[in-house]
């Protein structure tokens, strides 16, 4: 007998519970020609406590503390060596955890070396020197989530 949509109800809602159960965001199941993927959203309520003020800061405050901040922010960007991040998503500056890092300060790269991981929708993509030379800055730690065009090391 045949039905009327190829997708059973049934087997929607067992896989939405084995989502509610496990936590989990999303899962896809594949048989044949028959593929579901059932996702859901999560919303999170964050609940801040809010401290007690802060005692007052110190009438001198010293201006090597706050004058370096600014120029440090801006000089990556404006470095005709740097490597902007090409997507959004986390980085990974080695291949596994226990592994040492692509580079370093100091490396050596040609041209379609690896120099690092970004990791966007469960998609590892590599990141490769687009021109030789020496790694002479860093700006990200392994595991760090990055922006689109966020400075991510210097070649020179």
């Amino acid at each position: 007998m045949a039905k009327a949509s190829p997708f059973d109800p049934d087997l929607v809602r067992e896989l939405a519970t084995l989502l509610a159960e496990t936590d989990l965001t999303e899962i896809e199941v594949e048989k044949g020609d028959l593929r579901i993927r059932v996702a859901r959203s999560l919303t999170a309520t964050v609940t801040v406590p809010v401290a007690a003020p802060a005692p007052a800061a110190p009438a001198v405050l010293p201006v090597a503390a706050v004058v370096p901040a600014a120029p440090a922010e801006t000089a990556p960007a404006s470095h005709p060596g740097v490597i902007p991040s090409p997507m959004v998503g986390t980085a990974y500056r080695k291949p596994s955890p226990e592994a040492k890092p692509f580079v370093e300060v100091g490396s050596r790269v040609a041209v379609g070396d690896k120099l690092l991981l970004i990791e966007a929708m469960k998609t590892f993509n590599e990141i490769t020197a687009p021109r030789a030379g020496t790694v002479t800055a860093v700006f990200i730690e392994d595991g760090q989530p990055v922006e689109y065009g966020e400075a991510l090391l210097v070649i020179e």
